[in-house]
């Protein structure tokens, strides 16, 4: 998944295309990656997730607005997992509007007439072995994508997705994380896929912390993404507060860029994972086949390793972040 060398040996940037359900998280993300000069974003794909498809894409939006990134095009994408009812919302995590409740303006520009799945489809197809999908979100488009197009996984250049719980317990569910049992069906068939995938499940996200003090810094900032980050982001430490009872906030959806731009600070074991698709307390679980796969373990059979991150030097990068942030 390295960046690739153009004809003089120099690194272009690495194009990545994320999938989002914004939340506060995943604008932190985008404006994230958008700063990074060694990543190429060079698309959103909006789903349900931490809010409604409408509500997500009209962030989505507006999040490219505050950033001056309208050139970079949004695709809306699926309104519910691909074989259950949306779990719904959660307002008590990300707002009523999925930013903390500071009602931004609508946003002035809208979203492409291709549907996120066939977006995705034709942008990979059109830069073969060149693009990382970014999953922020539940998978559905990503699963419908590749249901698809049955050649696509071969010509990806992997997936980094924000995900899972392979050796935690979950935030969902006591067994699942919340993008994974938004849509469990999904989530399997991504998992299934032929391609390279790195899993930023809660393994690791939330072995990253994000202090009061750090996201302070964000209001010295001089730009409008820091600016809006600084807004989004009290309402986001005050659930950490009272739920988890942290001083700040865990890094979930960032944990994905921060593993592109610099792997170096992360550890990680790998093993082919499925998802419990089943209707027990531990649907949405992902699992991690520890001890190898037999002929008995049909669940796993065929599938390649997943790179599970499991651990992480939180303060490198936390202070990555925040400084490609200028804060």
């Amino acid at each position: 998944m390295g960046a690739r060398l153009n004809r003089v040996g120099e690194r272009r940037p690495r194009k990545i295309l994320i999938d989002t359900d914004p939340g506060i998280d995943d604008a932190m993300a985008i404006f994230y990656a958008l700063e990074s000069p060694e990543l190429d974003v060079v698309g959103l794909t909006t789903v349900f997730g931490n809010a409604h498809t409408d509500v997500t894409t009209r962030n989505a939006l507006r999040l490219l607005e505050i950033a001056g990134r309208t050139d970079i095009p949004v695709a809306r994408g699926a309104d519910r997992p691909l074989a259950m009812e949306y779990r719904g919302p959660v307002p008590f995590v990300h707002g009523d509007d999925g930013m903390g409740n500071t009602v931004l303006d609508a946003p002035t520009t809208r979203p492409i007439a291709t549907a996120a799945h066939r977006f995705i489809v034709e942008t990979v197809m059109a830069h073969p072995g060149e693009i990382t999908l970014v999953p922020l979100g539940p998978l559905t488009n990503v699963a419908a994508a590749l249901a698809a197009e049955p050649t696509l996984a071969q010509h990806l250049a992997g997936i980094v997705l924000m995900g899972g719980n392979a050796f935690c317990g979950g935030n969902a569910s006591p067994g699942a994380e919340a993008n994974i049992i938004n849509d469990p069906e999904a989530a399997d068939a991504v998992f299934a896929a032929p391609c390279d995938i790195v899993m930023a499940g809660l393994d690791v996200t939330e072995q990253t912390l994000m202090t009061n003090a750090d996201l302070a810094r964000y209001r010295r900032g001089t730009t409008p993404a820091a600016a809006h980050v600084a807004a989004i982001t009290p309402f986001y430490a005050n659930f950490y507060r009272h739920r988890l009872g942290l001083d700040g906030i865990h890094v979930h959806d960032s944990t994905c860029i921060s593993y592109l731009l610099a792997p170096q600070h992360y550890t990680w074991v790998e093993h082919p994972v499925c998802v419990d698709t089943g209707d027990s307390v531990c649907r949405g679980k992902t699992l991690a086949a520890l001890r190898g796969v037999t002929d008995r373990e049909v669940a796993w059979s065929g599938r390649r390793d997943v790179r599970i991150l499991t651990g992480v030097d939180d303060r490198a990068v936390v202070e990555l972040e925040l400084a490609r942030m200028g804060c």
